[in-house]
């Protein structure tokens, strides 16, 4: 009796789960409008709805702090393959700050060009909080921008795992390690 009643229960769970998949919207015969999963008989102009699922952010679930700080000034890392330590070091401090950011390798003529032209400089690491442009790894300073932002000074789940520069085959890069 317990199977026929369990397996009653996940059967009525289905059924209502496919039902809310269509709903449609309906104006009746008196000019009203309705909204529902089955359109009256007297329906006059019948629309099918259809509901998208809302969308996940990529970064997970951010603290609202960290999400508006991201909105309004969004963080950018600039690096070669070959920075070396400074790099790291700019990584790690983001890392361990739990700060989201897109992180930008420079190789290619084109892409140093591009970078000298919005930063104004042609020292890596650099740091791009919004419109402003920090050059070169200073933690005090970066820490004190990134405060300014709306960035929490601490990370509150805990640091992410430092992760390793993404690997890019490129040209000679002119930009210079500081």
């Amino acid at each position: 009796m317990k199977k026929f009643m369990m397996i009653a229960g996940v059967l009525s769970g289905l059924m209502s789960v496919a039902q809310a998949d269509s709903l449609f919207r309906w104006v009746d015969s008196e000019g009203a409008v309705h909204y529902g999963d089955r359109p009256a008989t007297d329906a006059v102009k019948v629309e099918p709805k259809k509901f998208t699922a809302p969308e996940v952010p990529d970064d997970g679930i951010l603290p609202y702090q960290t999400r508006r700080a991201k909105q309004s000034f969004p963080v950018t890392l600039y690096v070669t393959e070959r920075c070396g330590e400074p790099c790291m070091q700019a990584r790690a401090f983001l890392n361990k700050r739990a700060i989201p950011f897109a992180e930008k390798v420079l190789g290619l003529k084109d892409e140093n060009d591009e970078f000298r032209r919005i930063s104004g400089s042609n020292v890596i690491p650099t740091l791009a909080i919004g419109k402003s442009f920090l050059k070169g790894f200073d933690s005090t300073q970066w820490g004190n921008e990134l405060d300014f932002a709306g960035y929490p000074k601490e990370a509150y789940y805990g640091a992410r795992p430092i992760q390793p520069a993404p690997q890019k085959e490129q040209e000679e890069s002119s930009v210079q390690a500081e």
